[in-house]
């Protein structure tokens, strides 16, 4: 098996338990590999490293410069996400996989379930005045 760190061969599940990194798997990227464009020139870095950082960077809310270094330079992570956002590849991607599902759903949002802002409220205030219920 590839490596997913590029320097000799490893397995997933090693590489699962180092810590508490993403990791794609085999399956996932034969499901990915369709949508990705086509390398020119020189060979791209290894994809499964770059996607799982970019999941990794995304999912946790986390800054370009803090990914862990198991992923690679931070700057290859944001190069490839940019790249790959302005060509729409993310998004042929969802779409891609969206139309894979077996079954069409659709969701419907109950307003109940809707968070308003804090400063959403139904008291609205008098000129000159403090808020009452129900004034108008």
């Amino acid at each position: 098996m590839r490596s997913l760190l590029g320097s000799g061969p490893i397995d997933l599940a090693s590489a699962a338990t180092m810590s508490n990194l993403f990791w794609l798997t085999d399956a996932q990227m034969a499901r990915l590999q369709p949508f990705f464009p086509k390398s020119h020139g020189k060979p791209r870095v290894d994809d499964r490293r770059v996607l799982s950082g970019i999941i990794f960077i995304n999912r946790n809310g986390l800054r370009w410069c803090d990914a862990p270094k198991e992923y690679g330079p931070p700057k290859t992570l944001y190069n490839r996400w940019k790249r790959w956002s302005d060509k729409g590849v993310f998004a042929r991607m969802m779409v891609g996989l969206a139309a894979e599902a077996a079954v069409p759903k659709t969701v419907m949002i109950d307003a109940t379930y809707l968070k308003a802002h804090r400063t959403a409220t139904s008291l609205r205030s008098k000129k000159g005045g403090q808020a009452t219920r129900g004034a108008v």
